[in-house]
């Protein structure tokens, strides 16, 4: 079984938090010129997975979830100039667009065929990904479905990776004797969080590496 990370591995939202921030606020606000850099203050190490040492068992649903987030969301709009009421108001648009499946998101192009390859030589697949408790309809939504069997997010189960329950989490889908890899594109939360958790790991996108050449790597294990 292979576990892949999610957003920057398998599939990408350009520019994703601040992109999407960004997008409403050119709709919404088409006078305001703002550039994305000036939601990082509100945003930076805020998230859950920015404190994954941390369990986060009082946001596994959706609703608690964005409880914590829309808040952040806000308060970028509010840095960026946007009046109080108003900046809540893109919050929660902002919200509705970034699990949107059909805006923004798309999958690499290397992502199907080395699944494909993979699963043709007896692999199975699933996410493993610190993300947003819709994830699986992202997912669903791109059409990746019909390749994964499963999709673990942090926002459901909540742990993040590198946290080992994270792990174990994915650990539970593994059939006896069954050998199982790591592919990602963070050094620390993919790759030494598995390599702590007793599994082999490839890091892909941050290094160059492919997925292509990551299913080759563990094919030829």
């Amino acid at each position: 079984m292979v576990l892949w990370d999610f957003d920057g591995t398998l599939a990408e939202r350009p520019g994703r938090w601040r992109g999407c921030l960004l997008e409403v606020l050119r709709e919404e606000e088409p006078e305001l010129e703002v550039e994305r850099d000036a939601f990082i203050p509100a945003l930076r190490s805020r998230f859950p997975w920015h404190t994954p040492e941390e369990p986060h068992l009082d946001l596994c649903e959706s609703g608690a979830w964005w409880a914590r987030i829309v808040p952040l969301l806000a308060q970028a709009y509010e840095d960026a100039g946007v009046p109080r009421e108003r900046a809540t108001e893109l919050a929660e648009l902002a919200r509705k667009r970034y699990v949107d499946p059909a805006v923004g998101w798309r999958v690499y192009e290397d992502t199907v065929p080395a699944l494909d390859r993979l699963r043709e030589a007896g692999w199975r697949h699933a996410v493993l990904s610190n993300h947003v408790p819709e994830l699986e309809r992202i997912v669903a939504g791109l059409e990746l479905d019909r390749h994964v069997e499963s999709v673990i997010c942090s926002g459901v189960i909540g742990y993040e990776k590198p946290h080992p329950e994270a792990f174990a989490t994915a650990l539970r889908l593994r059939r006896d004797g069954e050998p199982v890899w790591m592919v990602g594109d963070n050094p620390e939360a993919d790759v030494e969080g598995a390599r702590r958790a007793g599994l082999p790991a490839v890091l892909v996108r941050t290094n160059g590496v492919g997925l292509g050449q990551a299913a080759e790597e563990i094919l030829s294990s």
